[in-house]
């Protein structure tokens, strides 16, 4: 369909252009000229449909001649934009909201709508933008079949994408930013590098780069927004919250402290969280850690709800003494103090390990060397390999070189060498240049290291395969070891028996720390209560054993009798579940017989007849049969659903059930040496680090959602 020039051209004998399509649906002229899609080419006024200038003069009498050959208004330009004439052969388009003109027509050429579509669509309309509320821009139209307005995304007209138009943010540009450097831990510095700046400008030009400073503090305002709801969070778990310390050093000489809280919230879920990120000048000092703590208890609000501490290592004496005053002060001793100190169980199978290791360690080198020698060489392996098959060595094992920052990979090391090392001692009559074969005595002496150092991967493995390792695990571990080692100590053979006797007083060391937090996870697994306490502490300590189980079960009753003395209500048991408001309002609902009218004389005469005969719910608890020990059981789940059985019990297992028997996450449960802050992040300042790291463990727990606000904090 013509423009009304073109109709004008045509009724006074003109050449009329003549218009077609190529095979991309674009129209050309004569000459080649692309003058856009068929949609662009026919520009509907924002009026009825009607073709012409807004006035409609002698163009509207032309067409009116031919309704049955005008087109429907389909373009969504015509919501955005009005076309006025500026000469007679001139008409351009006017945006609605800024008042910005473009052209439309220039005798018989019109210009399209695409670069119409663009202003509105693609954000560069400033009156527009301020005016969107939304992100998205929404195309509304006016049917001409039925007379009614439509809200829908637009059918596809246009060789551009069809996903929805979105609006350009330049506010939510930055907090992406801020949340893409803290998730992958990129340098702050790279919003400044030439690249990044390079990448920015060419995918969105309208956007002004942040510095430094800026996305620091960004940071640091996403880092407040996610702590903010953390802190509600935490704010209303039912119960207490353990701690665990980790010290972290650096090349700059100064220490980090990474305090990390567990605890289970109403519903019976188990929760990791990062809370601080201590810098402390000198981390080897006896108030370092006292001093960390004393921030985190005071940052979050903790006071009286701290239920035990976990170390990564041990600490000395003047550590623990500036430690206890500080937790009395600030919390009732529950048990007398002895929830509030733990050793990492983690840390301590690797210290024991790292002993192993030490008393082979020239054994080792001679395994070391003879495995680099095979694996950093093709021919030299090719050479192993035809001789083990020749041998016939049924090992399916790979040499591979150790990583001496992860004893678990030298374990690994000497059990693939030991099951070849047959091939090993034959090696030298097929490789001449093979000379420092292990002897029979290193090979010997390497099965007993491979002996111990299994104990302890066992053990240690189990904490790598879930996130929160089970202290009753963690018991049954311990009393393994223990079992085996007690039994090796009385060897003929010297070096196993000096070998057993050092780990031992280690495991020693760590068991009279940790026994009655460990035994008391126990006693609250329904499938295990005091009978696996009994039964492990009886191969423990033999004919001692009597009183070591006396220990534990006071222990536990007195605690228990601890949190019976607390004022209630302790935590918001009850209003975790409305069905005991229900049950209380349907017992009103049959009249005033079971209200505390008249009855509170009779509620004294049942205490006073009753109280000698009724036993604990702690009692009840043992007393019941255990629970068969099935796979999947889920220890929290029981509890859930015994909480109103046995209601003050169930706020003491949800204390101890929490406890982490690690401070270590399970990728660094086999580290051999201290962890150690990366150079850039002991280069920032301490309050961005730790803001950095902490917002980081927030947000793949996933406990807060994105929020639009961008808090700013500028440096």
């Amino acid at each position: 369909m013509a423009t009304p020039d073109e109709e004008n051209m045509a009724s006074s004998g003109k050449e009329i252009m003549v218009i077609h399509h190529d095979e991309d649906h674009n129209m050309m002229t004569p000459n080649g000229e692309n003058m856009g899609t068929p949609e662009d080419e026919l520009m509907e006024t924002p009026d009825t449909g009607k073709l012409g200038s807004p006035d409609g003069h002698n163009e509207l009498a032309l067409v009116e001649t031919q309704p049955n050959k005008r087109r429907k208004k389909k373009s969504i330009v015509w919501e955005h934009f009005t076309i006025e004439s500026v000469s007679p052969d001139c008409r351009r388009a006017y945006c609605k909201q800024c008042k910005q003109s473009f052209a439309y027509s220039t005798g018989s050429k019109v210009a399209g709508t695409s670069h119409l579509k663009r202003h509105i669509a693609k954000g560069t309309c400033s009156a527009l933008l301020r005016s969107q509320d939304k992100n998205q821009l929404v195309a509304t139209y006016t049917s001409p079949s039925r007379g009614s307005t439509v809200s829908e995304t637009p059918k596809r007209r246009y060789r551009t994408s069809s996903s929805p138009y979105v609006m350009f943010d330049h506010d939510r540009c930055r907090q992406d930013i801020a949340r893409m450097v803290i998730m992958h831990d990129y340098p702050l510095h790279m919003v400044e590098h030439p690249g990044f700046i390079s990448f920015v400008k060419n995918l969105q030009p309208r956007f002004n780069m942040v510095s430094f400073n800026t996305v620091q503090g960004d940071c640091v305002g996403t880092y407040l927004m996610e702590k903010q709801n953390l802190s509600k969070f935490i704010e209303a778990i039912p119960g207490r919250i353990c701690l665990t310390l980790d010290m972290w050093h650096s090349s700059r000489s100064v220490g980090y402290v990474f305090i990390m809280g567990s605890f289970i919230d109403s519903e019976w879920k188990l929760h990791r969280r990062v809370l601080n990120v201590i810098m402390e000048p000198y981390p080897e000092s006896p108030t370092a850690l006292s001093h960390a703590v004393a921030a985190c208890l005071s940052d979050w609000t903790l006071e009286g709800k701290l239920f035990s501490l976990t170390f990564n290592q041990i600490q000395n004496e003047a550590a623990l003494d500036n430690l206890r005053p500080l937790i009395a002060i600030k919390n009732p001793l529950i048990l007398n103090g002895q929830f509030l100190v733990g050793s990492c169980i983690a840390l301590t199978l690797g210290d024991i390990a790292k002993d192993v290791l030490g008393a082979g360690e020239n054994t080792i080198r001679k395994i070391r060397d003879s495995v680099k020698y095979v694996t950093t060489s093709d021919s030299h392996e090719e050479k192993f390999l035809e001789l083990k098959q020749q041998l016939q060595v049924p090992s399916e094992r790979n040499l591979v070189l150790d990583d001496q920052m992860q004893w678990n990979t030298t374990y690994h090391m000497l059990v693939a060498a030991s099951e070849m090392k047959e091939v090993f001692s034959c090696l030298d009559t097929s490789d001449p240049d093979y000379r420092e074969a292990p002897s029979m005595e290193d090979w010997k002496l390497v099965d007993i290291l491979c002996t111990y150092l299994k104990l302890l991967f066992d053990a240690a493995n189990i904490l790598t395969t879930t996130s929160h390792p089970s202290a009753i695990t963690v018991f049954h571990e311990v009393c393994r070891i223990h079992s085996e080692l007690a039994r090796a100590v009385t060897s003929e053979d010297p070096f196993t028996s000096s070998l057993s006797k050092m780990m031992l007083e280690k495991v020693d060391k760590y068991w009279k720390d940790c026994s009655i937090v460990l035994a008391a996870a126990v006693v609250m697994d329904p499938r295990f209560k005091m009978k696996l306490v009994e039964f492990s502490f009886t191969k423990v300590y033999g004919e001692e054993a009597p009183a070591y189980i006396k220990v534990v079960d006071d222990g536990i009753h007195e605690l228990f009798e601890e949190y019976v003395a607390l004022p209630l209500p302790l935590t918001p048991t009850y209003a975790e579940d409305g069905s005991a408001d229900g049950n209380m309002k349907a017992e009103d609902s049959q009249g005033n017989l079971l209200s505390d009218n008249g009855f509170s004389d009779f509620d004294v005469y049942i205490m006073e007849t009753t109280s000698q005969q009724m036993k604990s719910e702690l009692d009840r608890y043992l007393e019941d049969s255990l629970l068969p020990r099935v796979q999947d059981f889920d220890l929290l789940g029981w509890w859930k659903l015994n909480k109103f059985k046995y209601p003050t019990l169930s706020k003491m297992a949800r204390d101890i059930l929490s406890i982490p028997v690690s401070t270590l996450t399970p990728d660094s449960v086999f580290i051999t040496r201290r962890k150690k802050m990366d150079q850039y992040r002991s280069s920032l300042r301490p309050e961005t680090a730790e803001a950095m790291i902490c917002s980081k463990d927030w947000m793949q727990c996933g406990l807060t959602e994105v929020s639009n606000a961008l808090v700013r904090m500028e440096y």
